[in-house]
Parts: C-alpha cells; structure tokens; sequence
C-alpha cells in the first residue's frame, strides 16, 4: 500500500532554507521543496551554498531545473551527498526564461530526453527520482494520450512518482501568473491517470487550498501538493499532521513559533542578511486574526527590535 503524502511546493524565492525551517516548526511531516536550482548554478556555481540546509527540515527534496543527463546525474550525486531524500525534476514550470534553458513545461514534450535524464541520475544516485509536470501542454490535440505517453516512458526509465499540477500549461502569451489564473483546472485528468497507473504514485497540485479539500484529493490519490495557501498563510498547516499522518503531538502556537526562529534570524542578520528578506516568510502567520495587520507593519518595518516587542505583548486573548 503507497503510503498517502502532503507536500509544500517548490516556489522559486519563497520556499528557501529559512522558509523550510520555519514550516517544520509547523508541521513535522509535510513533505518539503527547495526553490527550483538550474542544472548550471550547480554544475557551475557554488553548490554549498545553494544546497545547504538545516537538517530539521527532513524529508525534503531537491528540485532540479534541467535538460542535460549527464548534468542532471551529477547534480543528483550532489543531492546526496548533501542528504536530500529524493531528487525532483521541474517539468512544469511555463515560464519564458525557464523555457529559455530547456527545461521547465517544454520538456514535456521532450519524454525521451526526460527519460535519458532519469536514467542517467538513478544510475548516479540511491535517491527516488520524482517529476513535477502538468496535465499537458495547451497546443496539444490528444491531451490524454500525450501525457499517458510522458507517464509511461519516464517511469520505465525509473520515476515512480509525478506530481501532476492540474492544469495543461501555454508556452507563449501567458505569464506563470497568467498560466494560473486563465487556465482552468482538471482534477479528474488526474483521478483518471492514478485510475491508469495504480502502481505509480500520484500526487496532485493546484489550488488546494482547504483541509476538506485535502481529505476529498487524498481519496483519488496518493498524494497533495500545496501551494500558494501554505505560503501565504502558514498557520493552517498546524493540523495536518494529527489529521494526516495520526501524529498528535503538542502544536507551537504562533508565539513559540517566533521564538524559536529569531535566533536563526539573528545569526544571519549577523551575516549580513537583510531581516526583510526573511521575516517576509513569515508574514502570513497571523492571517486570519486581529492580529494580522499589526504583524505585517512590523514584518514591514524590517526591524527585529520591533518583533521582539510585539512577542512581549501579544494579546492572545484577540486570537482565540
């Protein structure tokens, strides 16, 4: 029996090493994503830096951008030498620039290619090999049948798991915004590929935004991809591992939530890092309350003396 799987996205200048962290003070079991990282940062740039991470943020996967198998094997030898638990290809993503480098949504019409990448990768690597991708590409005629193709002949090569964000994607004339907002999703393609492929696990992506909506998923398929929602407002995570994964151990309020990442943000401030550029992670941790605008100013104010002092007289009373 697959064993059933929530996710947080990958969502390039968002889900970064402090994001992750401070989403692992909420949920102990969501399955995690680095930002998207282009096959050439790594085979070219300063890998360190770009694949560190805390270790409390197991089990968390690295997501590669890239088209060239012997690159991507190499990348993915990284990835386990840096301990990621599984190796994740970015077949989805419908921006222009990304298409620019061969990889992204375009590649989904390039199985063969994808394919001679899993091979090469899980001959370099112990670690699963996953694809995020999307139903189909908007010119195609025959949807279905294109996707049933991109499945089969990527799993032959070796993945086992896709990650099907449900909506078909346009190459040209939308933006990644667009390609969200004027494309309609398809929930039942993806019911029906999971139907098609029981063997394979299937997880599905794209406005999933409830926990209600999680549980109806979770009963077509092996698994639910959240986007936007976890990012913009954190908090309604704090109960998926009761509900999902039988774990009922005490929940951080949204105060020890703070507490226990300020020294992580102090350490790196005290490197040089702007506090804007990671406390804006945590913006969304009071939505929802009367709290909420209070914190955003001093989120805003890009001032840490500011948060130490809201912590001092949070009013819990107002967010019960």
């Amino acid at each position: 029996m697959i064993k059933k799987e929530i996710s947080i996205a990958p969502m390039l200048d968002w889900t970064d090493n402090f994001f992750r962290s401070f989403i692992r003070l909420i949920s102990h079991h969501a399955f995690l994503y680095t930002e998207m990282i282009a096959e050439q940062a790594l085979w070219h740039g300063d890998y360190n830096h770009l694949l560190t991470f805390d270790s409390c943020q197991h089990p968390i996967a690295l997501q590669l951008g890239g088209s060239t198998p012997q690159i991507m094997a190499h990348c993915a030898k990284l990835g386990e030498n840096f301990g990621y638990d599984e190796i994740n290809i970015n077949a989805g993503c419908p921006s222009e620039r990304v298409q620019a480098g061969s990889f992204g949504a375009c590649l989904m019409a390039k199985p063969e290619l994808v394919a001679r990448c899993i091979e090469k990768m899980t001959q370099a690597t112990k670690l699963p090999v996953s694809v995020k991708t999307r139903i189909a590409l908007e010119e195609t005629k025959n949807a279905y049948k294109d996707l049933t193709h991109f499945i089969q002949t990527t799993s032959q090569a070796g993945c086992q798991k896709f990650i099907i964000h449900a909506r078909n994607a346009r190459l040209k004339g939308l933006t990644p915004k667009e390609n969200r907002e004027k494309i309609p999703l398809n929930y039942e393609l993806v019911y029906r590929l999971k139907e098609d492929f029981p063997h394979l696990f299937i997880e599905i992506n794209g406005n999933i935004t409830s926990l209600e909506s999680i549980k109806q998923h979770l009963e077509q398929v092996d698994g639910v991809m959240i986007g936007r929602r976890a990012y913009a407002e954190p908090y309604f995570l704090a109960n998926i591992d009761y509900l999902f994964y039988n774990d009922p151990h005490p929940i951080l309020t949204r105060k020890e939530i703070i507490a226990q990442i300020l020294p992580s943000l102090q350490k790196e401030i005290e490197k040089g890092r702007k506090p804007l550029s990671m406390l804006r992670h945590i913006m969304g941790l009071y939505w929802g309350t009367p709290l909420s605008k209070e914190f955003k100013k001093i989120i805003m104010s890009n001032d840490l003396k500011m948060l130490y002092s809201f912590l001092e007289k949070e009013d819990y009373s107002k967010i019960q």
